[in-house]
């Protein structure tokens, strides 16, 4: 699809919590280190993706760098995403700072990019992919599909509705209540923002995009607060 004619969807703009202000990014940044294991969590995610010296991954919603950073030490250059000049200046200052292996910071969303490297082994999007509709989605999970090469793996961390309609009110009311327990008031009212303004899609939708697009599902965990992670693969071409 040609994303430069007029009515493509403009991915570029803020949707959601505003973070264009660096002091925002680094609250960001501090909140989301303090409550989880960061490190650990990217670690256990590149282990699954099974990447090689050679290999070449790219990123998509690449926020505040920890994913780039620690995925730079395991594969031959990372290509780090964001709508987000403010985040990506951040994530630049601190993967030097961490001495990072090869990335490449651009300013870039799904619908946009160009790649001018070899096929990726890898792509990982985490908590961006709902700032598209769902008919940009799709649009969008069939790009990383031909971006991929065969048998390139998809991992896909997202905010995503595994609800029937008539239980919404009462579940996310319930998931508002938790996250404000166990994150504070600035965390709940995120999520509030999030429900109201961003474009999260059921559960449903999400897994028959991805086929659609020519994934094959390997996993799929539905943890807490409706947050879906899914590893996916690019079948290899059949030999003919």
């Amino acid at each position: 699809m040609d994303t430069n004619v007029r009515w493509t969807y403009d991915e570029m703009k803020q949707v959601g919590t505003d973070y264009e202000s660096a002091d925002r990014v680094r609250e960001y940044d501090e909140r989301m280190c303090a409550l989880r294991d960061v490190r650990a969590e990217v670690n256990a995610i590149l282990d699954e993706l099974g990447l090689k010296d050679g290999d070449v991954l790219v990123e998509f919603g690449a926020g505040t760098g920890e994913f780039a950073i620690e995925a730079s030490r395991r594969c031959r250059r990372v290509y780090a995403l964001d709508i987000s000049r403010t985040m990506l200046d951040y994530a630049r200052e601190k993967a030097a700072r961490r001495g990072a292996g090869e990335i490449s910071f651009v300013h870039s969303g799904f619908l946009g990019y160009t790649h001018d490297d070899s096929p990726p082994a890898a792509v990982v999007s985490q908590l961006a992919l709902h700032h598209l509709p769902d008919f940009w989605k799709l649009i969008a999970l069939s790009r990383i599909h031909e971006l991929l090469a065969p048998g390139g793996r998809f991992f896909l961390h997202d905010l995503v509705y595994a609800v029937q309609p008539e239980k919404a009110a009462a579940s996310i009311g319930r998931t508002i209540d938790r996250m404000r327990e166990s994150a504070g008031e600035d965390a709940a009212l995120d999520y509030e923002r999030h429900v109201r303004e961003e474009y999260s899609t059921y559960d449903w939708i999400m897994e028959e995009m991805l086929y659609r697009a020519g994934f094959h599902i390997e996993r799929a965990d539905y943890g807490d607060f409706f947050i879906v992670s899914y590893l996916c693969v690019k079948p290899a071409a059949r030999a003919r």
